[in-house]
């Protein structure tokens, strides 16, 4: 996948304050264990000094060969010493190294010249970040969702309250974040605004992104927006973010239906919705529309996709920020 240079610098400012983490923590660790034992301290600067010892050796004309291995045996003995202090305290035989996030590249981000596993999946969360940055919400949770706000009382006879519905939701909504796995099915959160559609795909995101998948959030308006700006800009050769969009382990698309719509718009809701029900990947779509509404806004490719990839999520009642407000208003009238 192509990122930008920003991407990329911000990839590469991260592996740099893990760097610069990992040295932080060992001075702390090494400033305990000498306050604990001057001796450690002692024993660690003459193992260091071995090293200029060797090379004075090599370099003296003297016996080379007796001279570094009297030198490795001493450095040997100082070592089992030092092991035998950091056991007594308790403590791992490597307390005295750096500790990487990354062994293999030492946090570097490469090996050999060549992309390290750890850089490309920091690229990847970088992307997903910047994209999540789009969404000017934070991530709510399900025990925040109250079901105070759903009347009791159902709209007609033989029908569930709304109360009951919703209550049905959100255990489906949990459950389906504790199990979510690369084959969950794809949802269709569809319903009238306010009626907690963005609190329970937040909610699910939140889980999910603490399992460790890579989840991107973005509002219908904001990402068709950006992906239509890095189309038509002549600088670039790609779409970082309809790449991202496409290949993310999870996609929340929030408020289908309120974007401008145009020719550009509609292909590339085809084209996200058609790509990830090909690869299989877990999408979720919430829309204040109706399906004849989805149809008359878009077309039937479009609605037949979403009918056929997408389990449908009916949410229910009366507009929750309307209730606050009346609340609100009702609490200042005393």
């Amino acid at each position: 996948m192509g990122y930008s240079s920003e991407i990329y610098e911000e990839a590469e400012r991260k592996l740099e304050r893990r760097r610069i983490l990992s040295e932080q923590e060992l001075d702390k660790r090494r400033n305990i264990l000498f306050l604990r034992s001057p001796r450690a301290e002692k024993i660690e600067q003459t193992i260091a000094k071995t090293s200029v010892a060797a090379a004075k050796a090599v370099f003296g004309g003297a016996d080379i060969k007796t001279e570094l291995e009297a030198l490795k045996r001493k450095n040997l003995a100082l070592q089992n010493e030092l092991n035998e202090i950091l056991k007594s305290f308790g403590f791992p035989e490597n307390y005295l190294e750096r500790w990487y996030k990354c062994d293999k590249c030492k946090d570097t981000g490469y090996i050999d010249g060549k992309m390290c596993d750890c850089m490309k999946r920091l690229l990847r969360e970088t992307a997903y970040d910047s994209l999540n940055r789009m969404t000017p919400l934070s991530l709510s949770d399900f025990e925040s969702f109250s079901l105070d706000y759903y009347s009791k009382t159902p709209v007609a006879e033989g029908k569930l309250s709304p109360y009951t519905q919703m209550n049905g939701v959100l255990g489906y909504c949990k459950k389906y974040a504790a199990s979510f796995n690369e084959e969950s099915r794809s949802l269709l959160f569809q319903g009238a605004p306010g009626l907690g559609k963005t609190h329970l795909s937040l909610a699910i995101a939140k889980e999910v992104i603490d399992k460790g998948y890579g989840v991107v959030y973005v509002s219908a308006p904001a990402i068709l927006t950006k992906i239509e700006n890095e189309h038509f800009d002549i600088k670039k050769t790609e779409s970082p973010a309809e790449q991202i969009v496409t290949e993310c382990d999870l996609l929340i698309i929030d408020d289908l239906g309120t974007e401008f719509t145009s020719r550009f718009t509609v292909s590339a809701v085809y084209n996200i919705i058609n790509t990830r029900m090909i690869t299989s990947r877990p999408t979720i779509i919430s829309t204040n529309l109706t399906l004849t509404e989805l149809q008359e806004k878009y077309n039937s490719r479009i609605v037949s996709r979403i009918i056929g990839m997408l389990d449908r999520v009916e949410f229910v009642g009366v507009d929750i920020r309307q209730q606050k407000r009346r609340r609100q208003n009702s609490i200042k009238r005393k």
